[in-house]
């Protein structure tokens, strides 16, 4: 496969991204990689790798600047306002939507994103925009959006994978992420993991020290990843 530098501008910000484009002759679909609140690293890199992998060009975006954050205090500050204005999350989501889509060994009719943690809430944003996506697939992610009367002009499918003992994302966040979606008649699926906090998919997680609220968990990891594979063949089918 091959990796290469793509710079963009979002919301006011020059972003780094990562290409990463399989082997074989195009174009491919297309899935944008949005990283977990610290921004890209070694976590979403590997898994935009993975992506392409799977015979799809993969567009691991950035959050925050070409930036990676470690203070917990500076990432809620620089959430907040993504969590309280529309228009500034899009910004950040339908830009890297729009480069990945120009691209030519892209296929602009069959694309997709996926995200962990903040950034699987980022593609939820992105579909809320009414984005021509396939499919907004989540990892342990959170479930509050800015615009849920939206839920009418998502397009994609939605699939949402998140732990059941995960205590930022509690039951009823999910049976009010479940109402939105239904009551828009999205085509959705949640899927529910026993025993599993945040962050099931990083093996970084645990460095935390914070196992109640953040730990790894590798059956959580391979079953969540299984069906995405599942979804993103189905939909690029």
């Amino acid at each position: 496969m091959k990796t290469e530098t793509l710079n963009y501008q979002a919301d006011g910000l020059d972003m780094i991204g990562t290409l990463v484009t399989p082997e074989g002759a195009g174009p491919h679909p297309g899935v944008l990689v949005f990283p977990h609140a610290f921004g890209p690293g070694e976590h979403s890199r590997r898994k935009a790798e993975q992506i392409a992998a799977l015979g799809y060009v993969a567009l691991e975006c950035d959050l925050w600047g070409g930036a990676q954050l470690a203070d917990m205090s500076r990432i809620g500050e620089l959430m907040q306002p993504l969590r309280e204005n529309a228009g500034k999350v899009r910004a950040r989501t339908l830009e890297p939507l729009k480069v990945l889509a120009a691209r030519p060994e892209v296929d602009a009719s069959r694309l997709a994103a996926i995200g962990f943690c903040f950034g699987g809430t980022m593609a939820y944003e992105l579909a809320l925009s009414g984005a021509d996506l396939r499919a907004a697939i989540g990892f342990h992610s959170g479930l509050t959006v800015t615009s849920p009367g939206d839920a009418g002009q998502i397009k994609a499918k939605v699939l949402t994978m998140v732990g059941a003992d995960d205590p930022s994302i509690p039951a009823e966040a999910r049976d009010s992420f479940m109402k939105m979606l239904g009551g828009a008649e999205v085509d959705y699926t949640l899927t529910v993991y026993g025993g599993v906090v945040h962050s099931f998919t990083d093996p970084g997680a645990d460095h935390l020290g914070r196992p109640e609220f953040a730990r790894y968990d590798a059956n959580a990891d391979r079953r969540s990843w299984a069906q995405m594979t599942v979804m993103l063949a189905e939909v690029f089918g």
